[in-house]
């Protein structure tokens, strides 16, 4: 599931685990395949991503935004109040099934291992396109060692 995957994280504290969205798996759908209301029809076109393994039978909303240089967003937001960011300039509205979550210390952990590369999100982010294509242009811009992995072949073993 999380492999060469650009997961968001929304929340994250000891007490509570963390919790966060896949950002780069489109599910081929979009948000008019799933809601049919009119009042739904100015994020029809927003396409759906697998946001993670867990609820994966409900679609929530992201907003993504500039601001004075800096990198904002809502989560976990309602269709209905994606349709109001939807109508606000600059505003990137993302649909996802699922999410992906970790309990307390779980995280963690995988971070002591390496199992995951962490970076800050910066603005650049929207420009990027979410697609199966996100992983290496994240990695990419981290740096020379990070160029590196994102240029070698998916199995390694097999070159």
């Amino acid at each position: 599931m999380f492999h060469r995957t650009v997961v968001f994280l929304v929340e994250h504290n000891k007490t509570n685990g963390a919790l966060g969205f896949i950002l780069n798996r489109p599910s081929g759908q979009l948000v008019g395949d799933f809601l049919k209301g009119e009042e739904f029809s100015p994020i029809s076109h927003v396409q759906v991503h697998v946001g993670g393994p867990v609820s994966q039978d409900h679609m929530t909303f992201a907003a993504f935004w500039e601001e004075d240089g800096h990198f904002r967003y809502a989560s976990r937001i309602s269709a209905e109040e994606a349709v109001d960011y939807s109508h606000q300039p600059g505003r990137l509205v993302r649909a996802f099934v699922g999410y992906s979550a970790w309990d307390s210390g779980q995280l963690e952990g995988e971070l002591e291992t390496h199992s995951w590369f962490t970076n800050s999100i910066t603005p650049g982010l929207l420009g990027h396109a979410h697609d199966t294509h996100l992983w290496k242009k994240v990695l990419s811009e981290m740096s020379a060692y990070h160029q590196l992995i994102a240029k070698a072949p998916e199995n390694i073993l097999a070159n």
